[in-house]
């Protein structure tokens, strides 16, 4: 299983250890977010967040919502698409190493964000409602160009949807 250490602090300090592990799914209380890496015909999805830029879909899940049924619907909202979704696994999320968790936080000390690949079979126009204000179709390849704070445990994932669509970075 694949792990690092990442510092997602505002102002640092934070010494977060994500894992991540493929073909799992936590139980429902323990998911922080869902995200998805949307494919189309070899291309991967990304979105411009009006709050953090480039990113892939993602978001939390609402009260009675199921991962999957929150994954389609947050992909709907930011990027206006609709696809066949398959579980790729999850990162845990462990804050037992960061010295400034604290029980009153919203997220749990183990927790977990829970991915998705998708094969989009449904563009919707564009309408920027929601969160996002455009969607780009890019070479999986240049996602590091668009997505800031890209890293080796998000490239060993998105490696696994490729995997799914048949596809691989050249």
């Amino acid at each position: 299983m694949p792990v690092m250490y990442v510092d997602w602090g505002p102002r640092g300090g934070t010494n977060l250890k994500l894992t991540w592990m493929q073909n799992f799914m936590p139980d429902r209380e323990l998911i922080t977010s869902v995200h998805a890496f949307c494919f189309h015909e070899g291309q991967l999805l990304m979105v411009n967040l009006n709050d953090r830029g480039w990113d892939f879909p993602g978001g939390h899940i609402e009260a009675g919502e199921s991962p999957v049924a929150c994954v389609c619907r947050e992909v709907m909202e930011e990027a206006y698409v609709a696809g066949d979704s398959t579980l790729l696994g999850a990162i845990e999320v462990n804050h037992e190493e960061n010295p400034i968790w604290n029980p009153s936080s919203p997220y749990p000390k183990v927790g977990y964000q829970v991915f998705y690949g998708m094969d989009i079979t449904e563009f919707l126009p564009f309408d920027a409602g929601f969160e996002s204000s455009e969607r780009k179709l890019i070479r999986p390849e240049e996602v590091g160009i668009y997505y800031k704070g890209w890293h080796d445990l998000y490239q060993v994932i998105m490696d696994a949807a490729m995997q799914i669509q048949g596809l691989s970075i050249e």
